[in-house]
């Protein structure tokens, strides 16, 4: 397997925590000082391919990181996110979680700005409450 996530001998240095569920490492390319990857030991791309015990050990673990990065970094605040498929930006297959530590005034977006490729640029009109009532309908409709 071609994962750079699982090449233990390019994580193993890095390794911040890891038990038989998930590890996490700072990332070599970090949005701000800080910046860490939580991924599940087991190689999977998608979220809903974890078990209860991996999604409860990676939400434990998102909390530990944080904690810690309060500490060290004088985060003030966080972003948590992850891509999921390559339209999404995933360009790792291994599903990662990032945790991105924020300050009050810290520029920290050094390659793209999240907010750019995350929503739409520029001011967006409030959609008209008919049109997120049938959007609400339409996903219900597909719950499973």
């Amino acid at each position: 397997m071609d994962c750079p996530f699982c090449e233990e001998k390019n994580i193993k240095p890095k390794t911040i925590y890891k038990n038989k569920l998930v590890f996490a490492f700072p990332t070599n390319i970090p949005i701000t000082p800080g910046h860490t990857l939580i991924c599940p030991v087991r190689h999977i791309s998608k979220i809903d391919d974890l078990t209860v015990n991996e999604f409860k050990a990676i939400n434990a673990l998102i909390i530990k990181i944080k904690n810690s990065l309060i500490k060290s970094f004088g985060a003030e605040g966080f972003n948590i996110a992850w891509n999921e498929g390559i339209s999404a930006g995933q360009s790792v297959s291994h599903l990662h979680i990032h945790i991105v530590p924020r300050r009050a005034g810290d520029k920290g977006v050094y390659k793209y700005d999240p907010r750019e490729f995350l929503y739409r640029p520029g001011s967006r009109e409030i959609t008209p409450k008919e049109e997120l009532i049938s959007v609400a309908k339409n996903i219900k409709k597909y719950l499973s």
